[in-house]
């Protein structure tokens, strides 16, 4: 069992920066793939950004690439999404969440409670 609990979110001016920190319990964490996801008010959740167990491998959406990081600190259990060049569209619930392995069908095993994030114009 993994609990993951979110925190960082908040408001923001377009153009501005945030970093989310999803803390996760348990001895296993280094062995989970962890993702980012977000849901805007009315719209279905969807992805963000995703890390392997290791750090080593990113994935992420074209809505974020080149303005949003994701890394982790297996260390600390904790997983990170800064978030700089913010826009108004970015504004949503940011969800953090873990899996098994990573890779593009791997499904998501567990989910944190979600962060607000409001990014005004």
């Amino acid at each position: 069992q993994v609990q993951l609990v979110e925190s960082g979110g908040g408001l923001v001016q377009a153009g501005g920066s945030l970093r989310l920190s999803c803390a996760a319990s348990g001895r296993t964490f280094s062995t989970y793939a962890m993702g980012w996801f977000r849901q805007a008010p009315g719209k279905e959740r969807k992805f963000v950004a995703a890390i392997s167990s290791s750090g080593g491998s990113t994935s992420y959406a074209d809505s974020g690439k080149g303005r949003f990081t994701i890394s982790r600190d297996n260390a600390n259990n904790t997983v990170y999404l800064q978030m700089n060049s913010l826009k108004p569209e970015d504004t949503a619930v940011y969800y953090c969440a873990a899996r098994r392995r990573y890779g593009p069908l791997v499904p998501y095993e567990y989910w944190g409670q979600g962060t607000q994030v409001t990014v005004s114009s």
